[in-house]
């Protein structure tokens, strides 16, 4: 391999490979459908970046099938003309999780997977890791803040940390020194069709564990794992598991717990990011590297205060300061689940203050599936306003939109807006909490939001 040719670049799992294999030295180019500012970096980084969806755009050098590998996201259409001209040509092509795979082959790798969860406790692992004297290697669902990237190296470490994705069963390519399932609430079901097959697939990931590796796995999940011989097992939660928290303490803005574990307990773990979510979401991360053999007291307590999260994963966009100062939160939820998750640690944060939620729906197939679940997530908000589906890589579906979310939303204050008018409504809307849900674009707003209330 000369040179590694990505479509579907500007995808925050494919640029990580990508920024990988430049900093091996390798020549790294791609197609994205649209320009971003993580396409920008890239660029600026080394790589040649396209975004015409044309055989030409492609470099002459990638052009050459000897020494070139292609790496491709399911989430690009078929009918995409880089892609085929790679398949019409007879390169070497594979996915994105087929890669990833052969990296998890090579090392120690701890894999977090789930419906929800995956990229925050990833991040925390590989936090944890980086702050500790081993390191790691790690390829995140999200940029983690503080790091500004996806992606940490290490030429020396044993360990990887990878975001074991369901999505397209691509996390059946991998191979777990130990592996985490945080939920499997049923999602996709566009690729599964029933909630059996999405459990079905979860139980076939824990078959691919190393023989001396390990299974840690939240208390209460309907899947039964296969693990094979020699596999341990473990269990997280927020009050019982092998690991768990307990103690748990709430005020004055921040979250402290104390980290049982079977080896004893670590108290007074102070969340760098004091949402409630992540007290599980630190049990999770901080099992695995106790798994891992990595942890101390003394780092445990130093990388969970410092761990600096993630963009888009309950991220503070704006904090007026006194009582009644209005707050700006965009969180990357997108599944009922998460909505009802989210809203619930927003409303712990801010007890007895309004809550406006904004929620851009993901994927028609999703909207189709889970319209209720939506619905009553959504319901536990003060105020509710919805934009329209974000189609990602999906056609448009005969009597799927928002709205039919928005018929059953239980309470009365409740809007539908398009995406391009969410700025204008809001910053003349006399709003306390704000808070921004999916998985879509509306994200790119929100900051247009916050300038334009400070310029009032």
């Amino acid at each position: 391999m000369e040179r590694v040719y990505f479509v579907g670049i500007g995808g925050i799992g494919m640029a990580a490979l990508a920024r990988y294999y430049m900093s091996k030295g390798v020549p790294v180019a791609g197609y994205d459908r649209t320009e971003s500012a993580l396409t920008d970096e890239l660029a600026a980084e080394g790589a040649t970046v396209s975004y015409a969806d044309s055989f030409e755009a492609i470099p002459e050098a990638f052009q050459e099938r000897e020494g070139t590998l292609v790496v491709y996201t399911p989430a690009v259409p078929e009918t995409n003309k880089p892609l085929t001209f790679f398949r019409d040509n007879g390169f070497e092509i594979h996915k994105r999780s087929y890669v990833l795979g052969q990296i998890t082959r090579h090392s120690k790798s701890l894999c977090f997977s789930g419906t929800h969860g995956k990229t925050t406790t990833s991040s925390m692992a590989a936090h944890v890791l980086h702050c500790g004297a081993t390191g790691c290697n790690a390829f995140l669902g999200g940029i983690l803040k503080g790091y500004d990237s996806n992606l940490m190296l290490s030429a020396t470490s044993q360990f990887s940390v990878v975001e074991a994705d369901e999505y397209d069963r691509s996390f059946h390519q991998l191979t777990p020194y130990i592996a985490i399932v945080n939920a499997t609430d049923p999602d996709h079901l566009d690729i599964y069709g029933t909630e059996e097959a999405y459990l079905e697939s979860f139980a076939h990931f824990t078959e691919l564990i190393r023989p001396d590796g390990f299974l840690l796995m939240r208390t209460g999940l309907k899947f039964k794992p296969r693990v094979p011989d020699g596999v341990r097992i473990y269990t997280f939660g927020r009050n019982e598991g092998d690991f768990y928290a307990a103690n748990v303490r709430t005020g004055n803005g921040t979250i402290v717990f104390d980290f049982v574990y079977p080896g004893g307990i670590i108290s007074d773990i102070e969340l760098g990011v004091p949402v409630d979510i992540n007290v599980d979401n630190a049990v999770s991360a901080l099992g695995a590297v106790w798994l891992a053999g990595e942890l101390t007291p003394e780092l445990a307590r130093s990388a969970i205060k410092s761990y600096p999260g993630v963009e888009r994963r309950f991220e503070f966009h704006l904090k007026e300061s006194g009582p009644d100062g209005r707050v700006i939160i965009d969180d990357y939820a997108h599944h009922p689940d998460e909505l009802s998750r989210s809203i619930a640690s927003v409303r712990a944060l801010y007890p007895g203050r309004r809550l406006t939620a904004v929620f851009q729906p993901h994927l028609y197939t999703r909207t189709r599936d889970f319209a209720t679940q939506f619905a009553k997530a959504l319901s536990m908000a003060d105020e509710v306003i919805l934009t329209d589906i974000y189609p990602a890589r999906e056609e448009p579906i005969a009597g799927v939109s928002s709205k039919i979310i928005f018929d059953e939303i239980k309470i009365e204050d409740k809007t539908m807006i398009s995406k391009e008018d969410f700025v204008d409504t809001m910053k003349n809307r006399n709003f306390e909490i704000l808070l921004t849900l999916g998985a879509g674009d509306l994200s790119l707003e929100v900051p247009k939001l916050v300038n334009a209330i400070k310029l009032k």
